[in-house]
């Protein structure tokens, strides 16, 4: 009868793994497309502003434009996702605090 429930508590724990071993992997595949999305915006959006007659190279002003405009664009996705992080690590705290479960 020891045997058993000895059984029974590994395979929930193996399952528990099991689970934090998806969960981690959606993280992971969520970040993927993100950074992939933002790569494509800004890619997108820099090209727009800053290239205005497309040739077989860039001109100088073309790639401090560019240059810019990315480093302005990673500057405010920096600031915003601090910002996010921050306002998610204080519900969290502030719903423990209330004994209310978040989502993880």
């Amino acid at each position: 009868m020891a045997d058993f429930l000895k059984s029974s508590t590994s395979s929930g724990a193996s399952q528990a793994e099991r689970k934090q071993q998806i969960m981690q992997s959606v993280r992971s595949e969520i970040a993927l497309s993100n950074a992939q999305e933002l790569i494509t915006t800004t890619n997108d959006k820099c090209f727009a502003k800053c290239i205005l007659k497309p040739s077989t190279s860039l001109s100088s002003s073309e790639e401090t434009c560019l240059t810019r405009c990315l480093d302005r664009y990673m500057e405010a996705f920096n600031i915003v996702s601090r910002t996010y992080v921050s306002r998610l690590s204080k519900e969290r705290l502030e719903a423990q605090a209330n004994g209310t479960s978040t989502l993880s």
